[in-house]
């Protein structure tokens, strides 16, 4: 059946862009996300205690709405296409929760009335995110011949990391303008309320851009380029489309990824729960929520991630340069390692800029590596969008676990935010000599 395919036509650099162009706004949305959320339930009253439970909430909305996107996408057919529906009602509900989260502490409300209201929209938030994320890996997947696919993935990397970047400043750069970053107790302030507000409209914009530009192929051309459509009626004949069977006859190079995965995501986890803190600890003596250190700390914060999705896209140049791609995945997770065991050692605000380098060679690493074992682990297998979604399972079942842990974890490193960032690195180095075990599949 597959050499009765037909090739699958190049696409212009214009046409491979337009397919991925809505994820640098979904990026966005996700680096305010990552940068801002710990800052934000802070500012609200959280208990650095309990600030890991606040990230079991959006892992788990990966693991559970990924996997449906994925295996609902593969059998929808309509004439808005058949990934785009549900990347615009994703991005559609994103835009709207953006604009409630940052206004939880104005609405007058109880402290435990905003932590619950806060919960809900951070729900919200990260599953419409993952909504919205999951169908540009498909479209590439779907439309994209062999011989283009590392154009079209570096293509969406280059956005994924330039939204990161912007994400990531905005609450810096609209402090620098004027905007307030400060604010009453409890309130969020008005720096981080713009970044949420603007990052939302952008994020519509480029999903609608994309909306208008990609045209999905129908089921009779998508039959031709990638073989039988698969239907509702067909999941329902087929139990090979059930979600145990598919990962029972998973290749093993799916579970020793997953292992990788299990570690490098944990470590993350805890830095996106600790970071603010551990910085504002480090380098401004303080951890009062609120101070306009700490505010000026959270506003830093977001410049370092952006130095390290900045030193993410370097580093990811450098990577195809390795002829022994398990040892490229391993010495990047150790750097990654080195950098977060050194931020508590770095009083300096700029000097934070060459932990959060190292951390970007980690991360530039976990974009990017698993999904090349594990897709080339999977040809022949078929249900791809099912496949994938399940993988996000262990990008989310890490930090789920992660943040049950982190505060007893917390309590035993003696309380402090920084020595967190020990426990991360110590992570990545686990991570790192757990890639021995993958057989890379030629």
């Amino acid at each position: 059946m597959k050499n009765e395919l037909r090739q699958k036509p190049d696409m212009s650099f214009w046409k491979l862009w337009n397919l991925s162009f809505g994820f640098f706004g979904v990026q966005i949305a996700y680096a305010l996300q990552s940068a801002n959320i710990s800052r934000i339930f802070r500012t609200l009253g959280a208990d650095p205690h309990d600030l890991s439970f606040f990230w079991i909430l959006p892992p788990l909305m990966g693991i559970i709405v990924q996997p449906i996107v994925g295996t609902l996408s593969d059998k929808t057919w309509c004439r808005f296409g058949r990934r785009i529906p549900y990347l615009f009602i994703g991005a559609t509900i994103a835009v709207i929760v953006m604009c409630l989260l940052p206004n939880a502490g104005s609405l007058g409300l109880a402290v435990s009335a905003v932590m619950i209201f806060g919960l809900l929209m951070l729900m919200l938030l990260d599953t419409s995110i993952n909504m919205a994320m999951q169908p540009f890996k498909m479209l590439v997947g779907d439309m994209v011949n062999e011989k283009q696919k590392a154009k079209a993935y570096s293509i969406q990397s280059f956005l994924c990391n330039a939204g990161s970047v912007v994400g990531f400043l905005f609450p810096f750069v609209f402090t620098w303008i004027g905007l307030k970053n400060v604010a009453p107790e409890g309130v969020v302030p008005q720096s981080v309320v713009w970044s949420f507000y603007i990052g939302a409209a952008i994020l519509i914009l480029c999903v609608i851009y994309t909306t208008l530009k990609v045209r999905e192929w129908n089921p009779q051309e998508y039959e031709q380029y990638n073989g039988h459509a698969e239907t509702s009626e067909d999941a329902e004949a087929s139990d090979s489309s059930n979600w145990i069977t598919l990962l029972r006859n998973a290749p093993s190079t799916f579970w020793k990824v997953g292992l990788v995965q299990f570690f490098c995501w944990a470590a993350f986890l805890y830095m996106w729960s600790y970071v603010t803190d551990a910085v504002s600890e480090t380098v401004w003596g303080t951890t009062d929520s609120a101070s306009e250190a700490y505010q000026s700390a959270g506003n830093w914060t977001g410049v370092l991630y952006a130095i390290q999705a900045m030193g993410s896209v370097v580093w990811a140049t450098i990577l195809p340069r390795f002829s022994n791609t398990k040892v490229a995945y391993s010495l990047s997770l150790l750097l990654g390692g080195l950098g977060f065991a050194l931020i508590p050692f770095v009083p300096n605000q700029y000097g934070q800029i060459i932990p959060f380098l190292l951390i970007g060679c980690a991360w530039a690493a976990m974009l990017a590596m698993p999904f090349t074992f594990v897709t080339n682990a999977l040809q022949g297998y078929g249900h791809m969008g099912a496949y994938l979604g399940l993988f996000n399972g262990t990008i989310c079942l890490p930090q789920i676990v992660a943040a049950v842990c982190g505060g007893t974890i917390f309590t035993l490193v003696g309380g402090h935010q920084s020595t967190m960032m020990i426990v991360s690195g110590v992570l990545l180095v686990c991570g790192a000599l757990a890639v021995s075990v993958i057989k890379e599949k030629k």
